[in-house]
């Protein structure tokens, strides 16, 4: 049997709403992420991560497979090395997200805000709508260097502004001196919050 379907075969979850809890998986694999439609895992021993989508959304899985083959050779998004009709196989990325840069104070630079714009630039080459892009996909890694994930949403036809929001943040506000450079988490979650209900004020 495929090593990784039988891993993926292990994950057993309940779910109550919108929200599934893990129940059992095999030991090999350690949780690093879950989110509405699958859990990330790593895999003990290996620098791959598997992700394993619930049944709802196994046609999620087999998009976010497709784009991240069109995005083959790209160097800011993980390689893809296996796929299953509710799993992806990929590399580990190490590192901070955005996120966890803010909420721990680590320095976001222009460089980087450059680089997410030079990844966007080259998928939209291949001719895929970038979007879907927030603080928690983005990852600052040890060696400076600037990968994207979760990728599902990438040929969607509508236009997504949440990267240039997020620029005209960092450029407008981040950037200055009084500006803080490290937030709460749920003074971090509020703005969301608000973000995502259209109830903050324009930026641009």
């Amino acid at each position: 049997m495929n090593q990784y379907k039988h891993l993926a075969d292990s994950v057993v979850y309940s779910t109550r709403g919108l929200k599934a809890a893990l129940i059992h998986k095999d030991p090999s694999l350690k949780l690093i992420g879950e989110g509405r439609s699958a859990f990330a895992f790593r895999i003990d021993g290996t620098n791959l991560v598997l992700k394993v989508f619930f049944p709802q959304f196994e046609k999620v899985a087999a998009e976010e497979a497709g784009i991240y083959r069109e995005l083959a050779g790209n160097p800011f998004f993980p390689s893809l090395h296996k796929s299953g009709n509710n799993y992806l196989v990929m590399d580990y990325v190490r590192g901070m997200t955005l996120y966890q840069c803010l909420v721990n104070g680590m320095p976001i630079a222009a460089g980087h805000i450059e680089d997410v714009d030079q990844a966007l630039k080259l998928a939209r080459e291949k001719g895929l709508n970038p979007s879907d892009i927030h603080l928690r996909n983005i990852i600052i890694t040890p060696d400076d260097e600037v990968k994207l994930i979760d990728v599902a949403r990438f040929r969607q036809t509508k236009q997504c502004s949440q990267w240039e929001d997020l620029k005209s943040v960092f450029y407008k506000y981040y950037r200055h001196e009084r500006f803080p450079k490290k937030m709460p988490e749920p003074a971090m979650n509020l703005i969301a919050y608000f973000y995502k209900r259209g109830l903050l004020p324009s930026i641009n």
